[in-house]
């Protein structure tokens, strides 16, 4: 027996002492598994690191005039890094704008009625609309470097993303319940504690919901984005867009599924190593009273939470951050009994003044500029513009009525059954950000054969680029339903009318709401591309503003372009004062949780 390996020993130890083999090897397992999950976090590290090292080799070179974009499949790979670059710093951007702006928007008596405004007109201006000017600014700005166009077309991107995002979080603070808010100010919660605790995981839901149906907007514009046509200059970028629109525009069918396919793929990981991780911890911030047995999971975020350097950065870095910042504030409030009351003084007059006569003189010079600039229309210009927003509002309309038809269904059912949410859930992440404009080629193909013709066309595409917006705030509202409102309705044997009546519709209605908004603001910014479409050497157009908007955009005509996007802006504007606004006070009152 001396002679024996020391591995049977050992093993001969382990049955003596009643410990199974299995047992052993799974507490091996666990040991050696937070090891390895800190190596993959290194490796996920040093792969950013060189990411950030080749973009920045790539912004800070020459500018590339005249590039060359080649459709072969080895291409796809460098381009598409290259569009996840600019959609991921422009998701940031706009994430950062739409928490500052919507917490402005809903604590700001005097501001509030100003930048909602200005939120409905923003939302409405065409993607195109915003071209001309950030472009040449960049450009002019960086004249020596790649930085200028690349800065201009993640700000577009972000123009293209941001506004939904705003109004959510915007939405959520105003209907923040009246408990929760009551509880903050009675345990004297500064501004911070009051966001960072209360306000930004209230609106997590709805905000991480509605970024993912930005990020598939920002996809659905990646291809006019990244090239286009401005008068007699012609500027693109190398990225997937640009390659699925030289694709589109050559009529090869080959390279336009190479590009889809890449696309999917990254729709895909996107959704398995960002969405599905940032959705299942979000789900901790519901407000309900009872817990519901059935939580959205994610293998990654478990494997996240078990990694020792990922507790270690939080030990390190974030806690501190925060006791350091509670603790400060919470030594001022005992130092100064006043500093609450302090804090939310309004700014001194003088600033106040100041402020309102710098906007005042930015205003009106710039609507003087603009005045100056449209004496070059004459009136059939006129005439033409406002009979295309009639047009145009008629294709809005019927494509919200449709969207409407089945995604509240659908979204109340993925939002109620997590099963079905996992199945389903990142098909409609693929769905609705693989661009339509990609699609549009065939399809319109195919409406042109049947004799339907472009306006047909145009309502099809603008469905097929809104219709997620109404899709995923649905979701978002189903899942925010608090599982004690479902659990009442089970126990009292609501019928399914009773239940859409009472508990379904009244839950979901402000985020209903909320996607038809940016929906209809989405319909409208579509147009530009469903009304005038280019296919190999023709282009497509039907009657309608989004067609004479592109149309000035192509032809440099500047003047025809700024009246087409006011009349737009109005339009929206209006809609959104008639109908919009009532509808949202109502939300606001009668269907606010807590209330």
């Amino acid at each position: 027996m001396k002679n024996l390996p020391d591995s049977f020993g050992s093993l001969r130890t382990r049955r003596e002492l009643g410990i199974p083999q299995t047992l052993a090897r799974s507490q091996a397992v666990q040991r050696s598994w937070p090891f390895f999950l800190d190596l993959v976090v290194a490796c996920i590290g040093l792969a950013i690191f060189y990411g950030v090292v080749q973009i920045a080799r790539l912004w800070l070179g020459q500018p590339q005039p005249n590039v060359v974009l080649s459709l072969s499949p080895h291409a796809l790979p460098r381009y598409a890094f290259y569009s996840i670059v600019r959609m991921g710093l422009a998701y940031i951007l706009s994430l950062i704008f739409a928490v500052g702006y919507g917490y402005i928007a809903a604590y700001s008596r005097r501001l509030e009625a100003l930048m909602i405004a200005a939120l409905d007109i923003l939302q409405s201006i065409p993607v195109l609309s915003f071209l001309p000017g950030v472009m040449l600014a960049m450009v002019a700005l960086f004249r020596t470097r790649q930085l200028g166009l690349e800065l201009g077309c993640i700000i577009l991107i972000f123009t293209g993303q941001v506004w939904n995002m705003a109004f959510s979080f915007y939405s959520s603070l105003k209907s923040l319940p009246r408990e929760l808010t009551e509880a903050s100010a009675i345990y004297g919660f500064s501004r911070w504690q009051r966001l960072l605790q209360l306000e930004l995981p209230y609106a997590a839901i709805g905000l991480i919901w509605n970024s993912m149906v930005s990020v598939a907007g920002g996809w659905f514009f990646l291809m006019a984005c990244e090239m286009f046509v401005l008068g007699s200059r012609d500027f693109r970028l190398p990225g997937l867009g640009s390659y699925l629109q030289t694709a589109a525009s050559e009529g090869n069918t080959t390279a336009i599924l190479w590009g889809l396919l890449t696309m999917i793929l990254i729709i895909v990981a996107t959704d398995q190593l960002l969405w599905r991780p940032v959705i299942a911890w979000s789900d901790r911030f519901k407000f309900e009273q009872v817990e519901s047995s059935r939580r959205v999971r994610s293998p990654l975020l478990s494997m996240l939470q078990q990694s020792n350097f990922v507790r270690r950065l939080g030990h390190l870095t974030l806690e501190p951050l925060t006791e350091r910042l509670y603790r400060r504030e919470a030594k001022r409030r005992s130092t100064h009994p006043q500093y609450d009351e302090a804090g939310r003084r309004a700014p001194s007059t003088v600033v106040r003044t100041v402020a309102i006569a710098a906007i005042f003189v930015m205003v009106g010079y710039a609507a003087i500029r603009a005045l100056h600039l449209l004496r070059g229309i004459d009136q059939h210009e006129v005439l033409q513009i406002f009979g295309g927003a009639g047009m145009t509002l008629m294709r809005v309309v019927i494509a919200l009525l449709l969207a409407t038809l089945w995604t509240v269904p659908a979204g109340v059912a993925i939002g109620f059954h997590p099963r079905l949410a996992r199945i389903a859930q990142p098909l409609a992440q693929i769905a609705a950000s693989v661009p339509a404009t990609a699609l549009f080629p065939v399809l319109l193909l195919l409406l042109l054969k049947s004799g339907a013709g472009m306006g047909t066309g145009a309502v099809l595409l603008m469905l097929l680029g809104t219709q997620w917006y109404i899709l995923f705030n649905v979701i978002a509202g189903a899942m925010a339903i608090p599982n004690d409102l479902k659990e009442v309705a089970r126990l009292f044997h609501f019928g399914t009318v009773q239940r859409w009546r009472t508990v379904i519709l009244p839950g979901i209605f402000p985020y209903l709401l909320t996607g038809l908004i940016t929906a209809s603001g989405g319909a409208w910014n579509a147009s530009i591309i469903a009304e005038y479409f280019r296919l190999k050497s023709n282009t497509l157009t039907t009657f309608g503003l989004g067609e004479q908007i592109s149309a000035a955009t192509d032809a440099g005509r500047f003047a025809v372009l700024l009246l087409a996007t006011i009349v737009m802006a109005l339009m929206v504007v209006t809609i959104n004062r008639l109908v919009w606004r009532p509808l949202f006070r109502i939300a606001e009152s009668k269907y606010k949780l807590g209330a």
